[in-house]
């Protein structure tokens, strides 16, 4: 099968792999142990804090290592909520944010918090407009997801930014699907807090980092925590992250490469469904890596389900989003609901991709369309 779900995983690095199960079987201790063993361990823990440090521009000191983005999300707001810069409890927030978002500040809400959800305009952009007039008094953080898992475009987190320290707001922006696609080091300096996560960049599965700025005094969520430095509880999974860290390394060494190659494969695709062009609606991206689309009458699901039949993995949005059934998130914020937020499908392109296969696919698609009665109209 060939693969085009890379914005929900990727497969592991083969050198990442070997450095886990090398890691695993000889630098085995728990970093909290006081012997040896277990200092051995907490220093290759440090050494990696280090490169992520590195690689983000940052301070070590702020460098979290997580279980992924969903728990890094959550936590990182959480921290942020706890050293707030005034007195308040609003929050905005956008409508396509990562369900782990969504759900934390669902949970808020229980707790007296209101939310603020800003759409997005036609570009797929959030109205720095709307966001400012959205601001008000008792307004305490946002959280903006940097890149979109759906449709691919990146929110204007510098100009976000200013606002909020204009307004002495915190800022959390999820980075789960830009981190290893753009360089986040001027982005790391803008906001409060970030999250990314290792399978996103073909590191391991179970392992992410969060970024605090470490100007601030956050609060643990979980109460005498005594592993990275009370941000999360549970053993360090030191194999994880030192894989994580080797995937991060060569992934950030070849942005400029990388980028071009997913622009000069996303323009073969699109080449090969000009036939359809009529047919299709393909929504505008930032990171080429990722094709959002709709083909006119045909259900999402079906097209999905049709393109693995052929042998193509396709997906119809967030995989944290698929098991609901519910269009996804970049509809809603784009106001596309219905009948027409369910045609919504998600081609992400990665490693594996090449100028023949995204073809091949695009051939599957126009000859989905073609067989129609209606031809999708």
């Amino acid at each position: 099968m060939l693969y085009f779900d890379y914005a929900a995983t990727c497969p592991l690095d083969k050198e990442a792999a070997q450095l886990y199960v090398q890691t695993a079987a000889t630098c085995f201790g728990n970093t909290s142990s006081l012997h040896d063993i277990g200092s051995q361990a907490k220093q290759l823990l440090e050494t990696c804090r280090e490169e992520f440090a590195l690689m983000l521009g940052a301070h070590k000191e702020g460098v979290y290592f997580t279980s992924g983005g969903s728990e890094g999300n959550f936590l990182a707001i959480q921290a942020l909520l706890s050293s707030t810069l005034k007195e308040g409890r609003h929050i905005i927030t956008s409508i396509a944010e990562h369900d782990s978002v969504q759900h934390t500040l669902e949970k808020l809400k229980q707790e007296g918090y209101e939310v603020t959800a800003l759409p997005f305009n036609q570009k797929g952009h959030i109205d720095l407009k709307e966001l400012e007039h959205a601001i008000r008094k008792e307004t305490v953080l946002v959280a903006i997801q940097h890149g979109n898992s759906e449709i691919g475009t990146i929110q204007p987190i510098k100009e976000i930014s200013k606002l909020c320290r204009k307004n002495d707001l915190l800022l959390h922006s999820d980075c789960v699907q830009t981190f290893g696609k753009v360089n986040l080091q001027e982005l790391t300096q803008a906001v409060d807090s970030l999250s990314i996560s290792g399978h996103k960049f073909y590191g391991p599965k179970g392992v992410g980092m969060v970024y605090i700025d470490p100007r601030l005094h956050w609060q643990p969520f979980y109460p005498n925590t005594s592993h990275e430095r009370g941000f999360r509880p549970g053993t360090v999974n030191v194999p994880a992250i030192a894989a994580m860290t080797l995937s991060a390394q060569k992934i950030t060494a070849k942005l400029k490469e990388q980028h071009h190659q997913l622009m000069q494969l996303r323009q073969h695709f699109l080449e090969a469904i000009g036939e359809i062009d009529e047919q299709t609606i393909v929504y505008p991206a930032d990171l080429p890596a990722i094709i959002g689309m709709r083909l006119k009458g045909l259900e999402g699901q079906l097209v999905m389900l049709e393109c693995n039949r052929y042998g193509y993995a396709i997906s119809t949005g967030s995989a944290c989003h698929i098991g609901q059934q519910t269009p996804a998130n970049a509809m809603a914020a784009l106001g596309v609901t219905g009948k027409a937020a369910k045609e919504f499908i998600r081609i992400s392109l990665g490693i594996d991709s090449t100028e023949e296969t995204v073809r091949q696919l695009g051939k599957v698609l126009v000859s989905l369309v073609s067989s129609q009665p209606n031809k999708g109209s």
